[in-house]
Order: structure tokens, then sequence, then C-alpha cells
């Protein structure tokens, strides 16, 4: 998994969620995204959800593998890396 795909997803979380006066610099790659580290919640997992669909044509099934997808950038790209089309 590229340094290029992980900086992808970091602007994808941006744009998708809106996240006013942030840079891909201020999110840490191995931060969780729910809870201590950006503090998302479930209805970010959606918007990031249909953001991965629309950028990278790549389908979270359901719960339980948004469960493990979204537990921080580094799992994203790498499930992004993985079931790209």
């Amino acid at each position: 998994m590229s340094e290029e795909l992980i900086n992808q997803v970091k602007q994808l979380i941006i744009d998708s969620l809106r996240i006013e006066g942030m840079s891909i610099a201020d999110i840490d790659t191995d931060a969780p995204l729910f809870g201590e580290g950006l503090g998302l919640d479930s209805i970010d997992a959606l918007q990031l959800v249909v953001g991965m669909e629309k950028a990278f044509g790549v389908v979270v099934a359901d719960a339980a593998t948004g469960t493990k997808v979204f537990q921080s950038v580094r799992t994203m790209a790498a499930y992004i890396a993985e079931h790209r089309k």
C-alpha cells in the first residue's frame, strides 16, 4: 500500500466529512477514526462508505466489515488496495 493511497484516503475523509481547517498532515495514519481518535460517529461512517464507493469503486458490504475497515486510515487504505476495481 502506497503513501499516495494513504494520502488519498486522508483527503477523502476531509472532503467527505467537510472538515474545515484540517490537512492530511493533521490526520494520524494509525489513529482510531472513532472514539478518542478523530471522534467520528455512525453518520460519518455512512458518508465515508459513499465516498469510498464514488472515489475507488469499493463497497463495504456490511457493518461487520465496516468495523474492520474503519479502524484507521491504514486499514481503510489496505481495504481499498485489496478491493479496488
